[in-house]
């Protein structure tokens, strides 16, 4: 049986890429998804910089924080993408503080303003390979979960064409692990999870692969650290359990049941009117 060749794509971060048999497969949309201060923002920050690296377009879209901020992020860890944007390697699109005067800002929190602004992004950065982060896509449903689903459908789909290998964060509620809406891990080709901890007074994060497609993966619970001047790097297996921090089951299943029942109420109209 002839070998199939899969081009992967490094994200950057020490001692990660082996768990998914050398990086990202290319064109996948990969699902970024854990409680808030878990560590999804650096990992994005580092598979941005492996890029710039290695001469990929890359576009980050902030909506958590400002343009400035992630620059600033980044810097922490020796990356400069200041440099990078004036090269037109890197586009970062600022949906939080952008103004009006900025041509990369994003004015509505909508779907397709979203979309059209990262076509817009990769015309101007050129054709070629690009890596795209959506941070995060939490923001386009906090107001209609429900719709999770459906947007991201829609992002994936049309973006695809653009030969992005993309990263769509989303955030988890710290008290339940629900996410803010149900859908993007629906509709995502690896789910990427990041957990924290406190283990004898000390905070520990936690990265799990819980899905990638076309890949023979790891299935351990691993363990990060993150330091200034280095960033992100994978320690070594733990033998920590998710259970070990969970609610009980019978109040979690409760909290689903109540999101899986927001599912089934969303009214007909709201869905036929929607865009997408």
């Amino acid at each position: 049986m002839k070998k199939v060749y899969i081009e992967r794509l490094k994200t950057g971060v020490e001692g990660f890429d082996p768990l998914i048999k050398g990086g990202i497969p290319r064109g996948f949309f990969v699902a970024v998804v854990g409680e808030p201060g878990a560590g999804k923002t650096i990992f994005s920050i580092h598979f941005v910089a492996e890029g710039i690296r290695e001469g990929d377009k890359n576009i980050y879209i902030t909506t958590e924080e400002s343009k400035e901020s992630i620059i600033r992020q980044a810097a922490m860890f020796g990356f400069d993408f200041e440099r990078a944007i004036d090269e037109r390697r890197l586009v970062i699109i600022d949906a939080l503080m952008g103004g009006r005067d900025d041509p990369w800002s994003l004015q509505e929190l909508t779907v397709e303003s979203l979309v059209n602004k990262v076509i817009e992004a990769k015309r101007y950065l050129g054709y070629g390979r690009a890596r795209l982060v959506i941070d995060s896509m939490s923001a386009f449903w906090l107001d209609k979960p429900a719709m999770a689903r459906k947007y991201s459908y829609y992002v994936k789909r049309i973006l695809y064409r653009w030969d992005f290998t993309a990263l769509l964060i989303s955030q988890y509620a710290v008290t339940t692990s629900l996410g803010f809406g149900f859908g993007i891990e629906h509709v995502a080709d690896g789910i990427i999870r990041f957990r924290k901890s406190i283990v004898r007074g000390e905070l520990r994060r936690y990265v799990i692969i819980e899905k990638m497609r076309q890949t023979e993966h790891s299935l351990k619970m691993h363990e990060i650290e993150i330091k200034d001047g280095i960033g992100m790097r994978v320690v070594g297996e733990t033998k920590y359990r998710r259970e070990d921090t969970a609610l009980p089951p019978s109040v979690t299943a409760r909290m689903l049941a109540s999101e899986i029942q927001k599912l089934l109420e969303i009214p007909d109209s709201e869905d036929e009117h929607s865009h997408a």
